[in-house]
């Protein structure tokens, strides 16, 4: 927010430099990003005024720079389209040269009956030059333009630095004293504050000031909102409708009649520009102008339009939620389509500004309004941030109440408002106001301890302190014993109930008090006991291992949308979002799975092979409780087995066992035995290439290939893509207990066997009842080779295991290895008919 010290100086006494008041605000939790100087002497560094803020800027020369009068616009001999101005700077004539094209009304009429008051640069001043790109200094020098000798001139916004404006010289204000140094009279400093969203009560002249006196101890100079009324009253001429009080809280109208559009004084001007906010007209302004200085947006409607809208009758202001196909053109002439969740004002006719954000133009304010109806409202916050997102259309109402405006500051606004418009347009307020308050807020009241302030900033307050500091901000306090119970005042949502409470009101106990006068003290409560948390640890060991098998971990999004996750045929019930960002982040996601694929499709294009893996919850609904919310991990490959290289000239693309390798050795790291792959049935998987891994009875996840139908509905390429999802629940629920062992002292005996069985025996049936029969002495068992063919005959296969067996006190021997082997081949032939393979 772009705030002129000198509107602040309207409500509170400063006594202490631009820069001492920019390090009291920032220290104050209202961090003043830069000081941008207009006509205000700037600080000297060379003289030793050091400061923390970047400042730039222009001072005006007290000398050099000064209010002056034109009293007559003479046209100029040699050129039609520059005059001469007969000018008097408080101490002597002079003739000044200008082109500026908003005096050659004056040209030639003679003396005028009421000079104009200017801001005049002599000879020798620093300005910058008005008709150059930027902000170029230029000293003024004596110079013949058309054979009148020029050395001075009437400056317009740009070349004083106030604006970027130079189409036309500043006639100030007709009660400008000349003669007086321009910085005298209209000099000035603008703090760019960035205001935080728990300070947007802040965002205002008048929030600011009520910080200034608190933090300085000087008074606030609350603005007086009576003004005369008269005429008939408003009541029976409006009526407000609210449809919604949650969306709607309040909603204030006032009226003023036969107002006089014209230019707002220059004084207005002049502030609202150098507050970033363009000037249009003096009941704009009005508007403009009070929602900065008070911090209520105000809207100002064209009454008789409205009153043409009924048809003659008293006008019905209603505010609701926009129908289908509803459309508005905005105060932007943009023809916008609004959405369900888009509150309206509207009136019996049809939407006339889309509330909070920006009015119609239809019933805007033009040069032919005489009567205007000034509306103040409060409005939803989360729904106002909505609908500007939705619609890109930020402005300085949205930007307030999308922050969160109390509904107590519209009977202010408005009152504030039509004081202005009664000042500058000449019109005449009428009686009362409209006020339809459906749904006050609850100002909360907290209790504060003294040990409260001790333990969470370590200093010693008294009650009475405390009571004495939030005073100061205007909070309700009564002090009992070393209780002090507190009222949050009536123009504040940032404050809560209970713990948060006692929180939010010693946070501003500790900005009054100060947070540099907070002492370094070491924790004084004692630490809680360090306790691990396993299950936090188990998932790290989870990834360490998958990052060792080359698999990249992802992080996704658990917001989503059905229509994503429907892609692998996800069905059932989704946990919903009350106000989503984006209709394709409108629930929480059902499968970890499908979100990991999402990625793979971002990526399969873009490089030749993709190994992800995600662990993450999803979440499903549970009644009226929250959700449940199981961890799961997902596994995705696709592309090729490895990188293209000088010494790879055709890598094949992976296939179902490299998921499953990287599987048996994740599980094998995990030290999960008695592993069984079955096959699987899963409506995202490719039927014969899906399986599920089991530890006992208890289905640990399953993998496979995509369905290719599942696969048409990702843009994925050519390649197959692999994927699997685990339950972590079960995955750690089956990992073993198990004892570091040592290294064997004795060799071992190697040997291979080759059995041969049916074509529908799994080889993990064979390998189980291998490492069973074979007991303690088999160490290991391992498939490496699968033959099928004529010398072993149709439907069989041939399967050969090297197995290695030791003995953990001894060597063994010839006789005692054959004999296990012996032992395996005879229940290999028992159990499965298996023959050995000579």
């Amino acid at each position: 927010m772009k705030l002129p010290v000198s509107w602040l100086k309207d409500f509170v006494d400063i006594d202490i430099s631009v820069e001492g008041l920019a390090r009291t605000l920032t220290l104050a939790g209202l961090e003043v990003e830069e000081i941008r100087y207009v006509g205000w002497e700037m600080p000297n560094d060379q003289a030793g005024e050091k400061h923390e803020f970047k400042t730039y800027g222009l001072a005006w020369d007290r000398e050099k720079i000064v209010v002056a009068e034109i009293r007559e616009v003479m046209p100029h001999p040699n050129a039609d389209r520059l005059v001469l101005c007969d000018l008097f700077d408080g101490r002597q004539q002079h003739t000044v040269l200008t082109g500026a094209p908003n005096l050659f009304e004056y040209k030639g009429k003679g003396p005028l009956p009421s000079p104009l008051k200017v801001a005049y640069a002599k000879e020798g001043a620093r300005i910058y030059d008005g008709h150059k790109n930027g902000q170029v200094l230029v000293k003024l020098k004596r110079a013949k333009i058309r054979g009148v000798e020029s050395y001075s001139m009437v400056c317009s916004e740009k070349e004083l630095g106030i604006s970027d404006e130079h189409e036309g010289v500043i006639i100030l204000d007709a009660d400008a004293p000349t003669g007086t140094p321009l910085a005298d009279y209209m000099g000035d400093a603008v703090l760019d504050i960035d205001i935080l969203p728990n300070n947007a009560r802040n965002v205002n002249v008048l929030g600011v000031a009520r910080e200034v006196a608190a933090l300085t101890g000087k008074t606030l100079k609350k603005p007086d909102l009576e003004t005369p009324t008269g005429g008939d009253p408003i009541e029976g001429l409006v009526r407000i409708e609210i449809t919604d009080p949650e969306l709607n809280p309040r909603f204030v109208l006032g009226l003023i009649r036969d107002v006089e559009i014209r230019p707002s004084p220059y004084w207005v001007q002049r502030r609202l520009r150098l507050a970033g906010i363009r000037p249009i007209n003096c009941i704009v302004d009005a508007t403009n102008y009070a929602m900065i200085e008070i911090g209520e947006p105000l809207h100002a409607f064209d009454y008789d339009v409205l009153v043409q809208r009924a048809g003659g009758k008293p006008v019905t202001i209603i505010t609701r939620t926009a129908k289908p196909g509803e459309k508005l053109t905005t105060l932007d002439d943009v023809e916008r389509e609004l959405q369900p969740s888009n509150v309206l004002v509207c009136d019996a006719a049809g939407a006339l500004s889309i509330a909070g954000v920006m009015g119609g133009a239809e019933s805007e304010v033009t040069e032919s309004t005489r009567n205007v109806l000034l509306e103040g409202a409060a409005w939803n916050f989360i729904n106002i941030r909505r609908t500007t997102n939705a619609h890109n259309l930020p402005s300085e109402a949205s930007y307030r109440f999308s922050r969160g405006v109390h509904p107590a500051l519209a009977d202010d606004g408005v009152r504030r408002g039509l004081q202005w418009m009664a000042a500058w347009s000449g019109g005449n307020v009428a009686p009362d106001l409209v006020d339809n308050y459906p749904l006050p807020p609850k100002d909360p009241i907290v209790e504060v301890g003294e040990k409260d302030v001790q333990r969470l900033l370590g200093i010693q307050l008294s009650a009475q302190e405390m009571a004495d500091l939030l005073t100061r901000l205007e909070f309700e306090c009564q002090v009992k014993g070393k209780i002090v119970t507190v009222k949050t005042p009536p123009f504040r949502m940032d404050i809560g109930e209970g713990v948060v409470g006692v929180a939010d009101v010693i946070e501003e106990i500790a900005r009054l008090y100060g947070y540099d006068r907070i002492p370094e003290t070491r924790i004084a409560d004692q630490l809680p006991p360090q306790t691990g948390n396993p299950a936090h640890a188990w998932e790290e060991s989870l990834r360490d291992l998958l990052a060792t098998l080359g698999m990249q971990e992802v992080v996704t999004y658990r917001l989503t949308s059905p229509e994503s996750q429907d892609r692998i045929g996800v069905q059932g019930e989704y946990v919903k979002i009350a106000n989503p960002s984006t209709p394709e982040k409108r629930v929480l996601r059902r499968s970890l799975l499908a979100s990991v694929l999402e990625i793979v499709e971002r990526n399969a294009r873009l490089y030749p092979s993709l190994a992800f893996f995600e662990v993450g919850p999803v979440f499903a609904p549970n009644g009226d409780d929250l959700p449940d919310e199981p961890r799961k991990l997902a596994l995705t490959l696709t592309g090729r087995r490895s990188a293209p290289a000088w010494d790879v000239k055709d890598s094949p693309n992976m296939d179902f066992f490299d998921l499953k390798g990287r599987i048996e050795s994740l599980l094998a790291g995990l030290r999960l035995t008695d592993i069984a792959y079955t096959p699987g049935d899963h409506p995202a998987f490719h039927p014969g290439k899906c399986a599920e891994v089991r530890a006992g009875d208890e289905v640990l996840g399953v993998f496979g290939e995509l369905h290719p139908l599942v696969q048409e509905k990702y843009e994925f390429g050519d390649a197959p893509v692999l994927a699997a999802e685990f339950d972590l629940a079960a995955l750690r629920a089956a990992q073993p207990d198990y004892e570091i062992e040592p290294v064997p002292a004795f060799p071992p005996v190697l040997e291979d066997i080759a059995v041969i069985v049916d074509e529908s025996v799994p080889a993990a049936q064979v390998e189980a009842l291998i490492r069973q029969t074979g007991g303690r002495m088999l160490a290991e068992a391992r498939l490496f080779d699968v033959y099928r063919g004529k010398q072993i005959g149709a439907g069989k296969k041939s399967l050969a295991y090297a197995l290695t067996y030791q003995a953990p006190d001894r060597t063994l021997t010839d006789k005692e290895a054959a004999k296990l082997r012996n032992k395996i081949v005879r229940r290999l032939e028992q159990e499965i008919g298996a023959q050995l393979r000579g």
